[in-house]
């Protein structure tokens, strides 16, 4: 996530240089509070934001819960991840749903901080949560919003209410209105209405705003904000909780190239909590916002659960165990390699993914330079080979492999080296289903790993010759010291001297399977 990078970091340069202190002054804590600021500062927060948030830090470092702490570092970026968390909004929340009749969600915002598309992503993701969402075209005024609106709710898969054809025409109050209406008959229990928007403040968008909340009463009124506008933020939240007043926040193009100051001041300034994020131009990069896991993002401490919720959802976890049972009993097909990487597809970016990972930061540049359409070039390969070849690539010999690379669109050499690499990771992935331990390329042997019995006492070799003079010279030879293997094996460790015994040689090629 592009989102933060910079003051990702900065963070992590500032906390740097706490590392390896046994003990911080309070020019130690000055220093990094004063690093903080400036960091927080180049991010567009708020300034008011920015000054509450440094002196609950600074105070909380400089008491006794850092200078009693037997690792301060640690402390100290405990404290900020606290401090982040409550600017944030502290708690999640979630959407309030109406006890009797439709729950009515309208949406607020400025032009072109993407509602009409956002509404389209709530309304997807409310369909995947169980519910039977409306969208509703109640904005009358921008050229074509009411036709986007439609493409978007065909797209999203859900019922779209547009009575106007807008353009300037039509009134969109009435327009709300009956969308009540055609919900209870139709019983559809979420209604989203998509408001008009202006490029910027003014008291005409606002008054509308006004009228359609007064007429509907929604239970929730979202306010969508571009995450990219910076300190604007500040402003365009107060003017629209003056003017029409809302419930939640909802971030738009969390993945933009930005300093993210939007996200860091709008909870904290106006005290409304942030429900959503959208993290991209798919109707499913639209995830909730949970406070503490983007405060973990921002201090690159990653954000596993997340991760782990985006798995659970588009893992058949049948499927999974099958594809396991496969790997134990190298049964593992290319087939089965295609299904599990468009299950992999449909989680969303991979790129995003690894981003969640901790200390996704010093990976960045490779994350930036990852390329999405390899995963489509390797679909398109095994895609174009036969059932018979998917499920035996023994067969793929050099014609079949030239055949292949014609029917999709890459070369011979790329097909080789899918190969080569489901090969490698069906041995690898076949050791660990076993319980063992797979053997990395460019690795030498694990510490600590144990081949063979630990129980068991190698039987004592010698020679089997029936000539006296050969038989003592042979075991002689046996009995002499073994030289010292040389350094440098795997880890930066040095050999065991004496090197390993027949027993633990033989352990160790069956366990390569060899």
């Amino acid at each position: 996530m592009a989102l933060f990078g910079n003051l990702t970091d900065r963070l992590a340069d500032t906390f740097k240089n706490l590392r390896g202190k046994g003990k911080l002054s309070p020019a130690d804590i000055d220093g990094t509070v004063r690093e903080i600021r400036r960091a927080l500062l180049e991010a567009d927060v708020a300034l008011e934001v920015v000054k509450d948030f440094t002196g609950r830090v600074r105070d909380r470092a400089l008491g006794d819960e850092v200078s009693k702490s037997l690792n301060p570092a640690q402390q100290v970026v405990q404290i900020v991840n606290d401090e982040l968390v409550a600017i944030l909004g502290g708690e999640a929340r979630r959407i309030q749903f109406a006890k009797t009749g439709p729950t009515v969600i309208m949406l607020a915002g400025l032009q072109g901080a993407g509602k009409t598309t956002l509404a389209g992503k709530l309304a997807k993701w409310l369909k995947s949560e169980g519910h039977t969402p409306m969208l509703v075209a109640a904005d009358l005024q921008r050229p074509n919003a009411v036709t986007q609106l439609q493409v978007v709710g065909e797209q999203a898969g859900v019922a779209v209410y547009a009575p106007e054809p807008g353009n300037g025409k039509g009134d969109p109050v009435r327009v709300a209105k009956d969308a009540i209406k055609e919900a209870n008959r139709k019983q559809y229990d979420v209604v989203i209405v998509d408001t008009a928007g202006r490029l910027g403040i003014d008291t005409e968008m606002m008054k509308q705003a006004a009228n359609i909340r007064k007429a509907v009463d929604p239970d929730e009124v979202l306010f969508v904000i571009d995450a990219m506008i910076g300190q604007d933020a500040v402003t365009t939240a107060r003017a629209f909780q003056d003017g029409v007043d809302f419930t939640g926040v909802v971030l738009s193009k969390l993945d933009g190239d930005t300093r993210g100051g939007a996200a860091l001041s709008v909870a904290s300034v106006t005290g409304r909590p942030i429900l959503f994020a959208s993290t991209g131009e798919s109707l499913d990069d639209f995830e909730p916002f949970y406070p503490d896991r983007m405060a973990s993002r921002i201090l690159d401490l990653g954000d596993i659960l997340t991760l782990i919720e985006q798995a659970q959802k588009n893992f058949d976890e049948e499927e999974s165990l099958k594809i396991a049972e496969k790997f134990a009993t190298d049964t593992f097909t290319l087939e089965d390699f295609l299904v599990q990487m468009q299950q992999l597809k449909n989680m969303g970016s991979i790129k995003n993914m690894l981003g969640m990972l901790p200390g996704a930061k010093g990976m960045r540049e490779q994350l930036e330079n990852f390329d999405e359409s390899e995963i489509t070039r390797t679909e398109a390969i095994i895609q174009s080979m036969t059932l018979q070849e998917r499920r035996v690539p023994k067969l793929l010999n050099g014609s079949r492999r030239v055949r292949i690379a014609r029917g999709s669109g890459t070369t011979v050499t790329e097909v080789n080296g899918l190969v080569n690499r489901f090969e490698q990771a069906a041995k690898m992935m076949k050791t660990v289903a076993r319980g063992g331990t797979p053997q990395i390329p460019g690795m030498g042997p694990i510490p600590g790993q144990k081949f063979g019995s630990s129980k068991q006492q190698p039987k004592k070799k010698g020679s089997k010759s029936g000539n006296p003079a050969k038989r003592a010279a042979e075991n002689a030879a046996l009995a002499a010291p073994k030289p010292t293997a040389a350094a440098g094996s795997g880890f930066g460790l040095g050999s065991t001297p004496g090197g390993p015994s027949e027993e633990e040689l033989a352990s160790l090629q069956k366990f390569l399977g060899r």
